[in-house]
C-alpha cells in the first residue's frame, strides 16, 4: 500500500526486453536502501525489486502491466516517480493508493499559471471509472486533488514543489499518464452499477 506522496525521482538506466517482459534498471538516491523482493511504486505501478546494483535497482514489468500502464513508453534517461510502500506507523499524507493502475489517460492541457500549473487529463470512461470534484486521483503515482471533474476528464493543479520533484515537469500535451482512481470511489461506483 502507498500514499501517493512521491519519495524521489529515478532515472531509467537500462531497458532489457525478455520475452513479453521488460526489465527496467533505475538509478535513484534510494536504490541503495532497497532490498530484493521489496515493493516500490514506479509511476504508480507496484513492482518488485529483482536485482540491485550500485545506486540502481531492477524491476520487471510483465505484458499485462505494460498493456495497462505507461511503462512501455519509458525510454533511456526518462524520469520515474518512486515511492516505497507505506509504513504502518507513518502518517497517511496523501490517500490510500494500491499501486494498481486502473488505466491510462492522455494529457490534453498544460497551463502554466502564476505560481502553479494546471494539467487536464482525458480517459476512457467506458471502463466505469469516475472522478469527483475535490476527490483524490493518482496520476503517475502522485496523490492529487481533482478539480473540474467531467464524465471522461478532469484537471489537477500542481504547486511548484510537486512540479519540481515529480515527472509531471516532463508531461506535455499528448503524453500518456497512469491513473489509479480512488479505491472508495471505485467500490461505490461498482455498488451503484449493480442497482
Amino acid at each position: 500500500m502507498f500514499t501517493g506522496i512521491i519519495e524521489t525521482l529515478g532515472t531509467v538506466q537500462n531497458i532489457h526486453k525478455e520475452g513479453d517482459n521488460i526489465h527496467f534498471t533505475i538509478a535513484s538516491n534510494i536504490s541503495n536502501e532497497l532490498k530484493i523482493d521489496q515493493s516500490v511504486a514506479h509511476n504508480g505501478v507496484c513492482l518488485t525489486v529483482v536485482k540491485l546494483g550500485e545506486n540502481t535497482h531492477t524491476v520487471t514489468a510483465i505484458n499485462e502491466t505494460l498493456q495497462k500502464t505507461n511503462l512501455g513508453y519509458l525510454t533511456l534517461g526518462a524520469k520515474v516517480n518512486l515511492e516505497r510502500c507505506m509504513q504502518m506507523n507513518a502518517r497517511l499524507d496523501g490517500h490510500i493508493v494500491q499501486g494498481h493502475v486502473d488505466q491510462t489517460a492522455t494529457c490534453i492541457l498544460v497551463n502554466e499559471l502564476a505560481g502553479s500549473w494546471e494539467y487536464r487529463f482525458k480517459y476512457d470512461a467506458s471502463t466505469g471509472n469516475v472522478t469527483v470534484e475535490k476527490g483524490s486521483a493518482c496520476v503517475n503515482g502522485i496523490s492529487l486533488t481533482v478539480v473540474n471533474s467531467a464524465h471522461d476528464e478532469f484537471s489537477v493543479f500542481i504547486i511548484p514543489y510537486t512540479h519540481e520533484h515529480t515527472n509531471l515537469q516532463d508531461v506535455k500535451v499528448g503524453d500518456t499518464v497512469n491513473l489509479e482512481f480512488d479505491i472508495i470511489g471505485k467500490y461505490v461506483a461498482r455498488l451503484m452499477a449493480k442497482h
